[in-house]
């Protein structure tokens, strides 16, 4: 298949290249900005006439959770109305849609796994700007598209939990003071790379619609770190406490594990268990 690649320098986008390129059965195309807008009708129209993709994978998004709030139009035109404009753009083409959405278009409130049948119910700006997303891209090209909620997101690229905890670890070592991570929000840790080989193994089926593609299992984002700071040998006592403890700008959720219901109804999760998928990250040469 002739894929193109939208957001190509991002970090699902990045390694999504690297990924079908190194299958070998695929022709990427990988573009990025300025060289599409996704929120000019124009662009995104010109790019794809001239792609002629088999299919459109979307990895662009303002995904900035603390800028959203504050940036609601730039937030709600990136991650909403721009996918109407991928959704008739595809759709005059017949190409496959493949668009990435986030667990932040639920609240956070339950205390088993979301599936895809679970109603949405988004707190934040940018939840609500994907959920819209989504919204669009089924009204205008629901037969033909493919949608991947994913969550607790990590790779070589972009800035993620993994780095942070590296960067604030090392400096909390050599001033001899712990490393305060909050013990009472729950997801599963997943690997850009996991998700690029999900989406890649059943891009050539006929299914189309929402799919939750998280690595299996969950932790806290105390037990991650707890991880992260084991794994690099970083000398630094991580000490839980509540997100009380940790204010932030937006709220976070406190459960955000999804269940990859629908990839295993067809028998075509091939998500691994998240510690499983943080060593091999860890044994890349990204991850070292």
């Amino acid at each position: 298949m002739k894929l193109l690649i939208i957001g190509s320098n991002g970090q699902l986008g990045s390694d999504l290249v690297k990924t079908a390129e190194s299958l070998r059965r695929h022709i990427v195309v990988p573009i990025d900005y300025p060289q599409i807008d996704i929120r000019d009708k124009a662009s995104v129209e010109s790019v794809v006439n001239d792609a002629a993709p088999d299919a459109v994978i979307n990895c662009a998004a303002f995904t900035a959770v603390d800028d959203c709030e504050t940036k609601r139009d730039t937030a709600f035109a990136l991650n909403a109305d721009a996918c109407g404009n991928l959704a008739l753009a595809a759709k005059a083409r017949s190409s496959l849609l493949i668009h990435i959405s986030t667990d932040y278009v639920f609240d956070g409130t339950a205390s088993s796994p979301y599936t895809e049948n679970d109603n949405a119910n988004p707190r934040t700006v940018y939840g609500k700007s994907k959920l819209r997303g989504e919204e669009i891209i089924t009204e205008l090209y629901g037969d033909n598209s493919m949608i991947f909620r994913i969550a607790w997101l990590y790779g070589a690229g972009g800035k993620n939990f993994v780095k942070t905890i590296r960067r604030v670890a090392s400096s909390c070592s050599q001033e001899n003071k712990p490393l305060k991570v909050v013990n009472d929000q729950f997801g599963t840790p997943t690997w850009t790379v996991s998700v690029c080989r999900q989406i890649l193994s059943v891009i050539d089926g006929g299914e189309r619609g929402i799919f939750h593609a998280t690595c299996e299992g969950d932790c806290s984002w105390f037990d991650f770190a707890k991880e992260i700071v084991s794994a690099y040998g970083i000398g630094a006592e991580v000490s839980p406490c509540t997100t009380e403890e940790y204010p932030s700008k937006t709220p976070r959720p406190r459960y955000s594990v999804l269940e990859n219901a629908r990839l295993k109804a067809l028998n075509a999760n091939i998500m691994p268990e998240w510690r499983e998928a943080f060593r091999e990250f860890l044994s890349t040469e990204e991850g070292i």
